[in-house]
């Protein structure tokens, strides 16, 4: 290649450096030393490129080279313009997208819902210390749930130390890492505070913050019950034991209070019950019992039933049952193509037109159900004004197991196709006389196992399991998708590395395309 062809794609280089030194020192990096850099190379190049090329400037007016040259110049001010354009729009727009695998970046629909529906504003308060490991992630934190609700939800970082008075008001011990949240103002405030900082724990605790009244959900005990504290044997696994203490934990969470309730002697429910639930009843119920749900249901209550594969709600119970539009059906269910590895581990994503599941079906989260019933839908002997609906289903795959052994396999006889897994009824209940609400609902689930602890951090199941007390206790908002547990995998990146980033990426790596495309073509065009 000739010195003058050289000459000119240094030109071209030298150009590029020299007119984008002042958008590295304003824009990219502040840095002096590399905009000084930048410009000093680009006047060398561009000198170059006149040593090389001296002979060619008295025909500079006559010759091509002096419009290509023109038009080259003018080229790239347009270049480096519509890169300073672009950047300005970016900061403007402020875009973001989170492609981490878990969405650790995106507030889930639960956060974002609770949010909206703040009726006054609520100011966090970090008694975190800059130097502390969560001090960054907090921020960051706090910052997501400001930008989405910047008028209803402000947060200051705050040293106990240095305001003692705060210390004292909130009640924090020396060198406490907390975050208190308060609504209202001087004796109008209320605060709560908490220690385990992560989405869904200050999403909780805005929930709790902003409840109007405790809802008492009571679990009905007596009948070989999954047990809310207690360990119990855990099913099919010697020498494993399990509890309901994960689901009252978010009970507790969301703004529940759980209680134990024992209708034996045709005990009443409680005049307080926001919500009655059974949660995998091994033996048959009395006929007092069942009567003490059935007027409670008349009233206009709300009651889940969980039911359990191997155990038997007895006839008065399953009559109410089928009052209400719902029978459970002998045996196990199983399916052969969408399972968890065994036919009896029964995985969906087939769901109904229904409240509960309509954020499951938006999300595509798969069910899990351990060892469930399958739900048949009753159209006689209802009771007056009773509406049932299908929430989860199986796939058309799904048969029941009235023989469960290791073999698994449909035969003559057996219930197949798309089965009821879970099923949702209503009565209107407006007219009663002793009346709680004016709708009664129960909600009817093929599965207690997925209750307990060791299914409990399967995302699917907790959320239909809250989705359902949230709609029985007509809490429109707790209809949602909550945080999940997030296996948070980041980089820590500090503001020197982030700057460099900026550098290369807004800087180097533009002009170094545009560079040798120019320097190609110019390279094609002196051949």
């Amino acid at each position: 290649m000739k010195a003058a062809n050289i000459g000119k794609i240094l030109g071209v280089f030298g150009l590029l450096l020299l007119l984008s030194s002042p958008f590295t020192l304003f824009l990219t990096s502040g840095s002096i030393a590399i905009a000084a850099t930048k410009a000093v190379a680009g006047a060398i190049m561009v000198g170059l490129y006149f040593a090389t090329n001296f002979k060619q400037f008295g025909q500079f007016a006559s010759r091509r080279s002096s419009f290509f040259f023109g038009t080259t110049a003018v080229m790239v001010l347009m270049t480096l313009g519509a890169l300073v354009a672009i950047n300005y729009i970016a900061h403007k727009k402020n875009q973001r997208w989170d492609l981490t695998e878990r969405k650790v970046f995106t507030l889930s629909p639960q956060t974002v819902s609770t949010l909206k529906s703040l009726k006054e504003p609520v100011r966090a308060i970090g008694f975190v210390q800059p130097d502390h490991p969560a001090y960054a992630g907090l921020q960051a934190t706090f910052e997501r749930y400001h930008t989405e609700a910047p008028d209803v939800f402000d947060y200051s970082f705050k040293d106990p130390r240095r305001h003692p008075d705060l210390a004292q008001k909130y009640q924090l011990r020396d060198s406490q890492t907390t975050v208190v949240l308060t609504r209202g103002e001087g004796a109008n405030e209320s605060h709560t505070s908490l220690n385990v900082i992560s989405e869904q724990e200050l999403t909780n605790a805005l929930l709790k913050l902003t409840k109007v009244k405790d809802q008492m959900v009571y679990f009905v005990v007596g009948h070989g019950e999954w047990p809310l504290d207690r360990q119990v044997p855990m099913p099919g696994q010697r020498g494993r034991t399990t509890s309901l203490s994960e689901l009252k934990q978010q009970l507790i969470q969301e703004g529940y209070t759980p209680r134990e309730l024992n209708l034996a002697g045709g005990t009443t429910v409680p005049r307080d019950a926001s919500l009655v639930l059974i949660a995998g009843a091994k033996a048959p119920f009395s006929a007092p019992e069942v009567e003490s749900l059935r007027q409670y249901l008349a009233a206009g209550g709300r009651l889940l039933y969980f039911a359990e594969a191997y155990g038997e709600p007895g006839p008065e119970l399953a009559k109410l049952l089928a009052e209400y539009g719902v029978e459970l059906d002998k045996g196990v269910v199983a399916d052969g193509q969408f399972n968890g590895g065994s036919p009896y581990v029964v995985l969906s994503l087939f769901f109904g037109r229904h409240e509960i599941s309509l954020p499951l079906s938006q999300r595509q989260l798969n069910i899990e159900f351990p060892t469930a019933r399958s739900i048949s839908g009753l159209s006689q002997g209802l009771a007056e004004g009773v509406k049932v609906t299908p929430v989860i289903l199986t796939s058309p795959f799904g048969w029941v197991e009235t023989t469960p052994d290791d073999k698994p396999a449909p035969t003559e006889g057996e219930k197949k196709g798309q089965l009821n897994l879970v099923m949702a009824s209503t009565r209107d209940t407006s007219k009663a006389l002793v009346k709680r609400f004016d709708e009664a609902r129960l909600v009817v689930v093929g599965d207690s196992e997925l209750l307990l602890d060791s299914n409990w951090g399967h995302e699917g199941n907790r959320n239909l399991v809250m989705n359902a007390l949230g709609w029985a206790t007509q809490q429109v908002e707790k209809i949602t998708i909550r945080p999940p547990d997030r296996a948070t995998s980041t980089l820590e990146l500090d503001a020197e590395m982030l700057n460099r980033i900026r550098f290369v990426s807004t800087d180097v790596l533009p002009l170094s395309l545009l560079g040798v495309g120019l320097a190609i073509w110019l390279s094609r065009r002196n051949k």
